[in-house]
């Protein structure tokens, strides 16, 4: 038995420290979820459908059941019925998607049909490559437009209409109005790690590792799928290469708890990129619409904001970008709507940022053209319309430290240096500009359990079903549970990943670290009052298991989100039309920082892939055929180091006071209002206003050709 000491480490939270596992991960020794070996492991390769629209007639199975190493096919005809009739995360339902091979019908290109299982994964591609699938192909209408007569409100995970106040009066009225549409294109998510599971059958227990951003929600959803008793499943994610709000239940894990049950044996699936294309989700593209009328001094009177987003015809997903005006400004009338229309194309899903990431840019781009008619400086601009309370929710805001971002950043930018007027900085071909952008996001928790023991050497294991998706998760537990604790972090080991350890928030919706910190805290807490001083700790330990749900739910309604100021400083080759983002710097109001270097790191990837929204991305669809043109990292765009100068992110003191830690949410407010800041920038430097995402050399050139879906 060991006498239970506490340390004097307090002040862990708040200080820089390495990745607890980042040894393990850069010497090779952390296993991802296709790289764990498994006795007598079978592999399945997924056969995905050419045709965008119809029924399968018939596929030729036996000549791929010939095929050396090829055990099983697994297809409509033969696979085991699934049940999709209940509720899903946050009471969603689930995407009927991940329903395998539970009829003929085809809803858009890349549908699986068919599961080939081998011995070896180049056996099971081949084969799956051979399968023959014929199909009664029908007519299919991926056009996407904001004319599209047959769009209709979509509530998604929001109410899809609000409105205050009559906006026409009130943009009658107005000394100035802004009426302007915008767009973004298809975006996918393109992680580093392809989705990946395993599934084997052990002593009658299913066994999952697999690569996920919940590992309870994805066994919970097996759970209900396959019918199964919730004890009797396990999904194990110790490690993930990113996720973005794709990893949650997707085909590859039925397909592998399908292939594993029939063979009895361990079956692992991985996606290639191209696969990830159509069974990954991805962000739907956007045709919006802002509206803004104000008084001569800028000072808002109407704001409508209303946006178009596409879904399959199997499943509704609601790009909610109008969301962000709901947050962001207050108008006598204020207007907004979130729109959807069906087509024949794969589901879109969560991807960094839902809604706000598009919709900060055409509602920041907006802002931007009305300071410019108004004569306004933009920070001044939005000094002037700082709202008191949520503009359509009424509710006191939990903090809104946005304007003390712009103060900073404007500081440390340079902004009071920058000439207003447009197309007047020039180096050599190059023009310059400056731009701006407020940015938000909610800071919400979800309920979460953890356990936690004091190990009889003096050591502290937490266990909580968190995911770490590349945040750092497991490092920002560890120094939280070091502080509740009293002790120095190298005491504490945190183990995550694992649905046996119970429920827990998933790593989404910038939610994770507050939510399991949350947790973590509370069973320290209990811990330290079991931990009388001197007492003994027996040699099993002492357990404690905390649960938040009712403080969590506890929790007074208000207006929770993190908030920040974008700014940028691009240049402009008037000869070929190309853009180069030359600095960039954001400020940040996001909580109490638990661990500045992966924050920073976090706040920094996420402005990053602004640029890479602003002048890169755009996955293109094929109209005659209904799938992707250049389906992979070749022909799909993405910022890489030669794009990405010099990027700065930090932050202000900004801890919520209803939080144990203070903590509010990195993940994704760096993406938010990055595009528009350089998009704004690019303006400033050219006199030119691009509302089309990406902002490619051509529309520079020909900055009047409209977007394919504007």
């Amino acid at each position: 038995m060991t006498t239970a000491t506490t340390g004097t480490a307090r002040g862990a939270v708040g200080t820089a420290h390495t990745r607890v596992e980042g040894r393990d991960k850069v010497t090779g020794a952390a296993r991802y979820a296709g790289e764990i070996p498994f006795a007598d492991l079978a592999h399945g390769w997924l056969a995905l459908s050419t045709v965008a629209r119809g029924r399968i007639r018939s596929m030729e199975t036996d000549a791929v059941l010939g095929m050396p190493g090829v055990l099983t096919v697994l297809h409509h005809r033969n696979a085991p019925r699934v049940d999709m009739d209940h509720a899903g995360l946050l009471g969603v339902p689930p995407d009927p998607t991940a329903a395998l091979f539970q009829h003929d019908r085809v809803p858009h290109v890349g549908w699986p049909v068919a599961l080939v299982v081998a011995e070896t994964s180049e056996q099971a591609r081949e084969a799956a490559e051979a399968l023959v699938v014929h199909y009664d192909e029908e007519p299919h209408d991926i056009a996407f437009s904001a004319a599209r007569p047959d769009s209709h409100p979509g509530d998604g995970f929001m109410p899809a209409v609000t409105e205050k106040g009559d906006l026409e009066s009130q943009l009658a009225a107005s000394a100035v109005v802004v009426d302007a549409r915008y767009t973004t294109p298809e975006e996918h998510h393109s992680m580093m790690e392809p989705h990946a599971a395993t599934a084997r059958w052990d002593g009658g227990r299913l066994d999952v590792m697999d690569s996920n951003q919940g590992s309870t929600w994805v066994a919970d959803e097996l759970v209900k799928m396959f019918s199964l008793d919730p004890a009797s499943v396990r999904v194990r994610s110790e490690h993930v290469g990113g996720g973005f709000g794709s990893k949650g239940l997707r085909a590859h894990q039925v397909a592998a708890v399908m292939a594993a049950t029939a063979l009895q044996r361990p079956v692992r699936v991985v996606l290639t990129r191209r696969q990830m294309f159509s069974l990954a989700g991805y962000r739907s593209p956007t045709a919006q619409r802002i509206r803004l009328g104000a008084d001569a001094d800028g000072r808002l009177r109407a704001l409508e904001h209303s946006s178009l987003s596409l879904t399959s015809t199997v499943y509704q997903f609601v790009e909610p970008s109008a969301g962000v005006a709901r947050v962001m400004y207050d108008a006598d009338a204020h207007h907004t709507a979130n729109r959807v229309v069906r087509l024949d194309v794969p589901t879109p899903t969560f991807m960094r940022a839902p809604g706000e990431a598009p919709g900060s840019f055409a509602l920041e781009a907006a802002l931007d053209e009305l300071a410019e008619r108004c004569r306004v400086d933009p920070i001044e601009l939005r000094a002037r319309n700082e709202p008191e309370r949520g503009p359509v929710s009424g509710l006191p805001f939990s903090g809104r430290n946005l304007m003390a971002c712009f103060r900073e950043g404007a500081r440390r930018f340079g902004w009071a240096d920058r000439d207003p007027r447009p197309g007047l900085r020039r180096e050599g071909r190059w023009l310059l500009g400056t731009g701006t952008a407020a940015a938000s996001f909610p800071s919400g928790a979800g309920p979460s359990t953890a356990t936690m023991t004091a190990e009889a050497d003096g050591t502290f294991t937490v266990r909580i079903a968190a995911s770490d998706i590349g945040t750092g998760a497991r490092t920002a537990l560890t120094l939280v549970a070091a502080d509740a604790l009293d002790v120095a972090p190298d005491r504490v080991r945190v183990h995550i990943g694992d649905s046996d350890f119970g429920p827990a928030m998933i790593a989404g919706g910038s939610m994770g670290t507050r939510s399991w910190a949350w947790a973590v805290t509370a069973a320290a807490g209990e811990l330290r009052e079991r931990l009388a001083p001197g007492a003994d700790v027996p040699p099993e330990g002492i357990t404690v298991r905390s649960d938040t749900s009712a403080a969590v739910q506890g929790l007074a309604q208000k207006e929770r989100h993190s908030f920040g100021a974008q700014f940028a400083e691009v240049a402009v080759d008037v000869t070929t039309g190309e853009v180069r983002v030359r600095r960039m710097l954001g400020i940040f109001a996001a909580g109490r920082i638990v661990n500045p270097l992966t924050a920073r790191s976090q706040l920094v990837g996420g402005m990053t892939w602004g640029i890479s929204m602003a002048l890169h991305e755009e996955a293109v669809r094929d109209r005659a055929s209904g799938g992707h043109v250049g389906a992979d990292l070749a022909g799909y765009h993405v910022a890489t180091h030669a794009d990405v100068p010099l990027v700065e992110a930090d932050w202000i003191d900004d801890q919520d006071p209803e939080d144990p830690v203070g903590i509010k949410g990195v993940g994704e407010i760096g993406i938010v209002g990055a595009a528009a800041a350089i998009a704004n920038a690019v303006w400033h430097a050219t006199g030119v206003r691009h509302r089309n995402l990406p902002i490619r050399p051509d529309r520079v050139l020909e900055p009047d050709a409209e977007a394919p879906h504007a």
